[in-house]
């Protein structure tokens, strides 16, 4: 009886709940890890008052990363930019509470929490939103839920351009047209349909298709510098990682480090953030996202281009030709 059915069964039997158990850590635990970590907040208003709403803030060890503002013009200005979250502005009649749901609603309520409980019982805080979450996704739950079909757009993309063999420019540019087709495709249903995102059209369809690219090319580069090995490379950091790791649903800063920083550097949670800034915040503090993409698109289009590798099953191998004859 040949022994490798049943190694084969073994190895079966022994992946498939370290699969499982791997998954759960990367989507279970960052989520049952929220909490801020060096958040980016403002204060503003008169030294002594900013002073001890500052001092407040740093009550909380690590917790949150304070920026300091002459004016609520300038707070304003500083959330707006993408610089911090929300801001507490120190007023005559107690504090202002400037906040972005856009940015994060997960945020938004962390500091009206934050705020009401480090005054007293009778103060009344007053809350403004300065830059709102579309009334189309009050929650961000739309927004936070389109990570993973973008990353398993891309993750088919890579796995079918491999499969079915293409290779070099075809690849490139069979890559490039799927993803510019999900990134249509996909601004018609958020922006246009669903009115979870705002912004100019395009240029959200641009980094939809951008993100989707990022992705498919990074998938079917590792494919071709290792082979049909390198989709399940892909998966690994495209889904299983990217995903959770993309704090979307909340913001990165609120995730367990350095889950929230590695995040950034994969396509699904540089995609997430730079879809917020050209969605609700005029491209502000997009530049990071943007370099994260290109510098994923540029290796894994290289990688389809120039990589030499063994043919997949779904390729032919050509014939090896035969010397010439001489006279």
């Amino acid at each position: 009886m040949s022994t490798a059915p049943n190694r084969r069964a073994v190895a079966v039997i022994l992946l498939i709940p370290l699969m499982v158990t791997l998954a759960l850590w990367a989507f279970a635990w960052p989520a049952a890890r929220i909490a801020p970590r060096d958040l980016p907040v403002g204060v503003a208003g008169p030294a002594s008052a900013a002073q001890q709403l500052e001092q407040r803030f740093e009550q909380r060890d690590g917790a949150f990363d304070v920026h300091r503002f002459d004016d609520e013009a300038a707070a304003r200005t500083a959330i707006e930019d993408r610089t911090v979250y929300g801001a507490v502005v120190a007023t005559p009649q107690g504090p202002h509470l400037l906040t972005a749901s856009a940015a994060s609603p997960v945020v938004s309520q962390l500091l009206r929490e934050a705020v009401t409980a480090s005054v007293p019982e009778d103060t009344e805080v007053r809350v403004t939103d300065v830059v709102a979450a579309p009334p189309g996704d009050p929650r961000g739950s739309a927004l936070g839920a389109s990570v993973l079909p973008l990353a398993l757009a891309g993750m088919a993309a890579g796995a079918v351009v491999t499969l079915m063999g293409l290779r070099g420019a075809r690849a490139a540019v069979t890559l490039v047209g799927a993803a510019a087709l999900v990134g249509l495709a996909a601004t018609a249903v958020a922006h246009s349909w669903l009115g979870a995102l705002t912004g100019d059209w395009w240029t959200v369809a641009g980094v939809l298709a951008l993100t989707v690219l990022a992705i498919g090319s990074a998938v079917a580069g590792l494919a071709a510098l290792f082979g049909p090995r390198g989709i399940g490379l892909g998966a690994l950091l495209m889904v299983l990682l990217g995903n959770p790791f993309s704090g979307v649903t909340s913001a990165p800063e609120l995730l367990p480090e350095p889950v929230g920083a590695i995040g950034q550097w994969l396509p699904p949670g540089a995609g997430g953030s730079l879809l917020r800034s050209v969605a609700f915040f005029g491209g502000s503090a997009a530049g990071a996202a943007v370099l994260t993409l290109s510098l994923w698109t540029l290796f894994g289009l290289a990688a389809v281009l120039f990589a030499r590798r063994a043919p997949t099953p779904a390729e032919p191998v050509e014939p090896a030709r035969e010397p010439a004859l001489t006279g």
